[in-house]
């Protein structure tokens, strides 16, 4: 028993020591994955167990000050992190092709860690999106989709931080923080109350940018499959699956919420049509 504890203990040791980039382990809900699963459990039980529950008998919460200044919030941690990506990275030093990542502690590799880490942060903070809807009781929001997101995107970026914080996975990272400066701005306009809905007609091309997002890192990341620059080429079992699940997620969500609804109200067009015509033939007779 004393053997088999001690291979658990060394194993547990080289996968979340030996192999973490020491200059972000000892960072805060890094060292250990426990932290980070424990946080994701806890969504998952709230967002799917006790909030509805706990919800059930009560009215949806008023939380349009609080909505107002947590989009406001991600909008400027979005554009920071957009600014940091592009500004400190691939506008500066990176190659669009290939970059490893640079594990020395070098103000300017350190500069990209610390993106990493606060990108991995705003992560486990946007879980707070599906929090909302159930204490506003939109469950209708909260999909599939909308919960393998929230789940997938902060385990995807805290291995990121503990391994390869920089280089070519960080790619990603700036687009979706791209978008997300979008999408954070309509929630932003949209939480200001029903005088801002006329402005909003432009919520389906945020869908539209996600899907593009996904194909551009698809390409992106294949990249690694012919070009050897020291980054991780086995990463591309992780990246390209998931951008192709996700796209199909999101081009789901897409025909689902627009073209059903561009093409019901063609049908209730015609039927309207249809109806007046018949009228119209029976005062002639």
């Amino acid at each position: 028993m004393a053997l088999r504890n001690s291979t658990v203990v060394r194993y547990y040791d080289f996968l979340f020591t030996e192999l973490a980039d020491p200059r972000t382990n000892d960072w805060p809900l890094i060292a250990s994955p426990v932290p980070g699963l424990t946080i994701i459990i806890t969504y998952h039980y709230f967002v799917r167990s006790w909030g509805p529950r706990f919800m059930k008998d009560r009215k949806p919460f008023d939380l349009s000050t609080i909505l107002l200044f947590y989009n406001f919030i991600q909008v400027c941690v979005s554009t920071w992190l957009f600014y940091e990506g592009m500004t400190g990275a691939w506008l500066t030093k990176y190659s669009w092709r290939c970059e490893p990542v640079d594990f020395s502690r070098n103000p300017h590799a350190m500069r990209v860690a610390r993106g990493v880490y606060v990108y991995f942060i705003a992560k486990l903070t946007e879980l707070l999106d599906t929090v909302f809807f159930v204490l506003r009781k939109k469950e209708k929001q909260v999909s599939f989709l909308h919960l393998y997101h929230h789940t997938v995107m902060p385990m995807i970026s805290w291995g990121c931080t503990k391994y390869y914080p920089g280089g070519h996975g960080t790619f990603i990272g700036v687009i979706n923080s791209f978008v997300h400066i979008i999408m954070y701005t309509y929630y932003l306009l949209a939480a200001l109350g029903p005088r801002w809905q006329k402005y909003l007609w432009w919520k389906k091309y945020i869908t539209t940018m996600q899907m593009a997002q996904f194909c551009i890192a698809f390409i992106h990341s294949a990249q690694l499959l012919w070009i050897d620059c020291g980054y991780p080429w086995w990463s591309v079992f992780f990246t390209l699956p998931n951008a192709i699940f996700f796209y199909y997620l999101f081009a789901d969500f897409y025909n689902k919420a627009y073209k059903g609804s561009v093409e019901a109200k063609a049908q209730e067009k015609k039927a309207a049509e249809k109806a007046a015509a018949i009228e119209g033939d029976k005062k002639r007779s």
